[in-house]
């Protein structure tokens, strides 16, 4: 093995001299006697003025042969950071061995200069000053510093050609940087083929695994290193702790802790933060708060890992208000952790506020640009729904990765702009990175919600055919995917086949079934999970009311409200409370769906007023929708909605006054109406129609056939509900009438243009109406097919004149 290591490195050496820096040197030199180094771009630092700088003469003047002097001095510099005076002493030094480099590389690594310090080490080799042991590790830094593997595997080349490839100080350089590049491969062989290994070895596997995310791989190191007798130290716990954080390995964590205890690492403040870390990480802040609370005195880390551990937790008022003690209290500044902490909490409060004050913080203390502090901020900005902002941020960024596109990709997913996610999913494809599961399971919902069944096949074929095909993220995304494009057998097929379920997956079946009308079976489900050993979250209670809602299960709605905290010790949030209004309201107790808004502890929002509203419509209070559309109204959402279902009930209740009133405010406010529209795909092309649509190349045929259906279900174009209207507007609405309304086209052309006997499967993007409903039960009675219909709401399943929703909807 040490052969092929050597030789695969040792072509990396040889490699690309023309184009390298060793070629550059050797051009020089062919130029120049004495070789000097191009002047390296380095800050001149306070320490290093006028009077320092003609001591630094006046010292070389006096002694320029007494070579111990010098050397002190430049020691001195080199450890005071003042590496101008260094390099200025350095270039006037007579007798320079290895150690004077030594110090030099040394100076430009520990003051971050990497470019630097590989240029020197090049300069030492060309002016026949020969590296040790002591050289490379500080020359291995510096690659890694720089992120230059390719630098990197050629001084690792250099190094089996004079013999310290098994030194042990220069193979511990060797892991860390392996490790840090994420070539933990290539850390193991250096790790296997060293003779002697010391505690610095074992550590940097310990943390290199972490840095890779094999956390099983370290804990397994750790406990290796102490079956050989080896007495792990605190950079081995700290290691250690972090693999257990990263598995959410708490019993882990727990043995760790005791062995720290034993150890005397207790009192050590980086040891206690990682312990601190580790309970947040897995769960247990009660844990964290004990021990948070015994250290004295506590710095940033500490406070970080303490707010870091309430957002996780979904503690995120209390992660707000540690933050504020840790300034007010404790009188410290928060650095970019903090911030990278604290504002999911922000985002998830919806705390547009606090988050600007965080951002603006960060640009008055110069921490900007960072990328994962720039991240946070895109992600913090989508989900307060700015996204103007998240944009401006992202369009900021000068040091983009994927996980910044990423944040930017779910921004738009989260806020609807389904096209402009599309358009920078497709972006993304020509950077230098690719996408990972993240990127997948964030632009999947977009093709549901775009209807694009076809489309969503093709990247799930693309995932299969990738790596990621097993992926639990991806899987519990692709199964959300096919139930909202209508396909509620390809969704449970996918999520029986999974192979490892979260209580996300379990989420989003119920969900599934609860958007299709099948409650019962989100119930059972339910219930099938919490024998499997799953705790139900916050997300698991909303698809259940959901389900209830949907289905009309009142009682069962309210059993799982109450069940929420007195089993599992959940706070009802707003979904949970929207659910139950919505439940209420369309079981037509008005009274009550009132009452319970005017009680519960949070400001009621757009959607639980708006579900009030549709059960006043439903239900024909006028009374009452004007309440909730007044809420509505001012809480200054989009009222397209609530405008129309107000001029609807004004229009049945003969107020035609009150109904040219809301035309006039939907002018004023530059509303439209939406335009209903039903879509059906047909031989891999998607079909769209709207009301009274001919614009199709079949129209003549789609025309016959409905009207051949419309006979054969016994309707008539004009007996339909029309008395609600005006006698003006009878002529308005015989031209569009239910029997041209776009759902029916859509079925008429997917019964002629798929298999007979296979479903057809439409999306609408409002509301089916009561005779277009009524019609698709005949049709499904008389054709024997199977019609999908996917309105705003739910999905409707006609089969033999039934519908799965029960006429409830």
């Amino acid at each position: 093995m040490a052969a092929t290591l050597a030789t695969h490195l040792t072509y990396f050496y040889n490699s690309n001299t023309s184009q390298s820096v060793l070629g550059k040197h050797v051009e020089k030199a062919r130029t120049n006697r004495n070789p000097q180094l191009k002047k390296p771009k380095i800050s001149i630092s306070a320490s290093f003025n006028k009077t320092q700088s003609n001591s630094v003469k006046a010292l070389v003047e006096l002694e320029p042969r007494n070579t111990r002097s010098l050397t002190r001095a430049l020691c001195y510099f080199v450890d005071s950071g003042c590496m101008e005076n260094a390099l200025y002493l350095f270039e006037k030094m007579i007798h320079m061995d290895t150690y004077i480099w030594n110090v030099m590389i040394r100076g430009f690594t520990d003051n971050g200069l990497f470019r630097e310090a590989v240029d020197f080490y090049c300069r030492m080799g060309f002016e026949g000053v020969q590296g040790d042991n002591f050289t490379y590790p500080f020359v291995i830094k510096a690659c890694t510093g720089l992120l230059s593997l390719m630098e990197g595997k050629k001084v690792h080349a250099k190094l089996f050609k004079i013999g310290l490839d098994l030194d042990v100080y220069v193979c511990n350089s060797l892991i860390a940087m392996y490790a840090k590049m994420g070539l933990i491969e290539f850390a193991e062989r250096v790790f296997g083929e060293m003779p002697v290994r010391d505690l610095v070895s074992w550590n940097s596997m310990i943390s290199g695994y972490v840095a890779v995310g094999d956390s099983w791989s370290s804990l397994m190191y750790f406990y290796e290193m102490q079956a050989l007798g080896m007495n792990p130290d605190r950079f081995s716990m700290i290691s250690a702790l972090g693999a257990c954080s990263l598995e959410y390995c708490l019993q882990g964590g727990k043995e760790i802790h005791c062995q720290v205890l034993k150890c005397g690492f207790e009192l050590d403040v980086m040891v206690q933060t990682s312990i601190i870390d580790m309970y947040g990480k897995c769960g247990r802040m009660d844990y964290a708060e004990m021990l948070f609370d015994r250290i004295s005195p506590r710095n940033v880390v500490a406070w970080n890992a303490m707010i870091g551990g309430y957002t996780l937790n979904t503690h995120f008022l209390v992660s707000l208000a540690c933050l504020r003690k840790m300034q007010d209290t404790h009188n410290l500044n928060p650095d970019i952790i903090t911030l990278i902490n604290v504002l999911p909490s922000c985002a998830q409060l919806q705390a547009l506020l606090e988050s600007k004050s965080v951002h603006g913080y960060a640009i008055r203390k110069g921490l900007l640009p960072h990328p994962v502090l720039e991240t946070a901020l895109v992600d913090m900005y989508g989900e307060c729904r700015k996204l103007n902002l998240a944009e401006h941020v992202f369009g900021q960024m000068t040091a983009k990765n994927l996980i910044s596109w990423n944040a930017m990709l779910a921004a738009y997913v989260q806020n609807g702009r389904n096209n402009k996610a599309l358009v920078l999913f497709r972006d993304i494809w020509n950077q230098p990175f690719k996408p990972d599961a993240f990127t997948f399971a964030s632009i999947l919902p977009t093709y549901s919600e775009s209807a694009s069944l076809r489309e969503g096949k093709q990247i799930h074929g693309f995932i299969m055919k990738s790596e990621l095909g097993t992926n639990t993220f991806i899987l519990n995304s692709i199964v959300y995917m096919y139930a909202k494009c209508g396909d509620i057998r390809t969704a449970q097929e996918f999520f029986d086949r999974m192979l490892y379920r979260d209580v996300i997956s379990w989420n989003t079946i119920i969900m599934a079934y609860a958007i299709h009308g099948f409650g019962r079976v989100s119930i059972q489900l339910f219930s099938e999970m919490i024998e499997k050993g799953f705790k139900p979250n916050e997300s698991t209670f909303v698809s259940l009311l959901s389900s209830c809602s949907i289905s009309g299960m009142v009682d069962e709605g309210w059993e799982y409200y109450n069940s929420m905290k007195r089993d599992y010790g959940i706070d009802p949030g707003i979904e949970h409370y929207g659910c139950m209004v919505d439940l209420i309201g369309r079981a037509g107790n008005l009274e009550l769906a009132k009452r319970f808004i005017e009680e519960i502890s949070l400001v009621p929002t757009a959607r639980i007023w708006g579900s009030l509203l549709t059960a006043s419509r439903n239900n024909g209070n006028i009374e009452l929708a004007e309440l909730a559309a007044g809420h509505i109204l001012s809480l200054g959402h989009d009222n397209t909605g609530c405008y129309v279902l107000l001029s609807n009930m004004y229009a049945e209740a003969g107020r035609w006054r009150d109904v040219e009133r809301i035309k006039c405010l939907m002018i004023k406010e530059g509303l439209e109406k939406t335009k209903g529209r039903s879509v059906v795909e047909i031989n891999s092309r998607t079909c769209s129609f709207v009301n009274d649509d001919r614009s199709h190349a079949e129209t003549n045929v789609i025309y016959d056939v409905l009207d051949i259906i419309m006979r054969k279900i016994g309707e008539d174009i004009f007996v339909h509900s029309l008395t609600k209207f005006r006698p003006l507007d009878l002529g308005k609405k015989r031209a569009n009438s239910p029997q041209k309304h776009s759902v029916r086209l859509a079925i008429s052309l997917g019964l002629i243009s798929t298999t007979i006997g296979s479903p057809v499967l439409v999306r609408k993007n409002t509301r089916i109406c009561e005779d277009c409903h009524s019609a698709a039960k005949k049709i499904s009675e008389i054709t024997r097919r199977e019609i999908i219909v996917g309105d705003s709401k739910v999905f409707h399943h006609f089969r033999d004149g039934h519908c799965s929703c029960r006429d409830y909807w």
